[in-house]
């Protein structure tokens, strides 16, 4: 055995199917050129909605999290990742089967059973313990496990992911449903309004300064009034809705939501692209591991070129008949190398290999797409709020402007010194600037959860706690 094993494991590897060449094809996209700096930022906890001391969502986000279906199919991707880490770990130690066989048959006369045995009727008896252990020589069960592991990780990063992406539906639909309530508190403010002046304009028209096509102008623009209120009302129900089901909840929770004015979130925004948020953001780490366990899969895909190499052992009994079975004389046992070597498989072993080459391409292309979107939503985002707040303060002073024009024209229009049309002029003016307002009070919540998401949505955080 000393002799014939290393003449067989040179032999083998003599004969090897030949390794077609190929490398990489895409490459990895360098952080430092796109950008992103070594920064101090303050990142977001895994809690940081309850920045907005807002105890109606906070319950709603804690419901989501443990009822929304999306969360419990990345917890069962998780379960699986974790049983395929195990499997492959089994492959790496010794197998071990007990197996016994029993059959009653007539052996033949002109067989290797010499008489009595031959030309009777036997029971033949095999109780035996098999064992076996791969040697794993070129590494494949370890590329394998490495993969898994890999793999592995990646679900775990995705859990992360899942939670971030229901958490910010949540928060959106939340402040969307928000604006919509103060909308139709704006929308019902201005109906009100509408009808004041349609009750002027009556009035004139019946002291004959005004004729009926003004009566009937402040008609039509109290009933577009009202419809747009009535839109505000369907919005604000269908966004309930979607709250309730984002929580896994009947329609009957998203009722009980009401209005409410959450505190200010936090104005300071980074300076740059963080280099850090390569290690915090949840989906570029697993696309990352994936690329890894590509790679593992490129070096168990080589390994299959190499002889493999077995140990197998066993040991039990083999009789003829049952009731000498367990004697002494009935042992049998053995050790001895099992070698399978590829020689010609008609290319299927490179074919293989380049598949799991183009996967390992494939992987880094998501990388690299995974990267540039998460850079691409931190840079809009910070944009964005850096914006905003010179927005609000000209829209705050363009509908102070035009609610003190609006009441000017309507003091003129009562007193007989203005007409109508300036009258509905600025009431349309005013509409439209007192949504403008609400949507850009509620987008800077929308646009400070869209931050603290781009930004990971506290995985580090949360990680380092653990």
């Amino acid at each position: 055995m000393k002799i014939i094993f290393p003449l067989l494991l040179a032999a083998s590897l003599a004969g090897c199917a030949a390794i077609g060449p190929g490398d990489a094809n895409v490459e990895s996209l360098d952080a430092g050129q796109l950008g992103l700096k070594s920064v101090n930022v303050d990142w977001p906890s895994d809690t940081w909605w309850q920045r907005y001391g807002d105890p109606q969502l906070n319950a709603l986000i804690e419901q989501a999290l443990n009822g929304n279906p999306s969360m419990d199919a990345a917890q069962a991707r998780l379960a699986a990742a974790n049983a395929a880490v195990r499997g492959a770990h089994a492959i790496r130690l010794p197998q071990a089967d007990a197996s016994f066989v029993s059959s009653r048959q007539r052996f033949s006369n002109n067989y290797i059973y010499p008489p009595p045995y031959g030309g009777s009727m036997m029971t033949d008896a095999n109780l035996r313990l098999n064992v076996g252990f791969d040697l794993d020589l070129w590494g494949r069960n370890r590329a394998r496990y490495a993969a898994a592991v890999s793999q592995e990780k990646a679900a775990e990063a995705d859990v992360q992911m899942a939670r971030n992406t229901l958490v910010d539906a949540v928060v959106q639909s939340y402040f969307n449903l928000q604006n919509a309530l103060a909308q139709h508190e704006v929308l019902a403010r201005i109906v009100e309004q509408q009808r004041n002046v349609l009750d002027i304009t009556r009035q004139r028209a019946n002291a004959g300064l005004d004729t009926q096509v003004e009566v009937k102008q402040a008609s039509s623009a109290v009933s577009a009034a009202r419809v747009q209120l009535s839109q505000a009302s369907t919005n604000a129900a269908l966004l309930r809705n979607q709250l309730a089901a984002l929580a896994g909840q009947g329609p009957e929770r998203g009722q009980q939501i009401h209005k409410t004015t959450p505190k200010h979130p936090p104005t300071g925004v980074p300076d740059s692209i963080p280099l850090e948020l390569l290690a915090r953001r949840p989906d570029i780490v697993a696309a990352k591991l994936r690329v890894e366990a590509a790679s593992s899969q490129i070096s168990a895909a080589k390994a299959e070129f190499y002889p493999n190499v077995n140990l197998n052992a066993f040991a039990g009994f083999m009789s003829l008949g049952l009731s000498n079975l367990l004697e002494g004389a009935s042992k049998v046992y053995g050790v001895g190398p099992a070698i399978s070597l590829p020689v010609f498989h008609g290319g299927e072993l490179n074919a293989q290999l380049d598949t799991r080459r183009a996967e390992r391409d494939l992987a880094v292309a998501d990388y690299n797409q995974t990267l540039l979107d998460a850079i691409r939503e931190v840079a809009n985002a910070t944009a964005s709020i850096n914006a905003l707040q010179q927005q609000t303060r000209d829209q705050e002073d363009s509908l102070q402007a035009i609610e003190s024009a609006y009441q000017i024209a309507v003091d003129r229009y009562k007193s007989g010194l203005g007409n109508f049309i300036q009258v509905l002029q600025a009431q349309n003016e005013v509409q439209t600037q007192a949504i403008q307002t609400t949507d850009l009070h509620v987008r800077a919540y929308k646009l400070d959860a869209q931050l603290a998401t781009a930004l990971g949505g506290g995985y580090g955080a949360a990680t380092k706690k653990h």
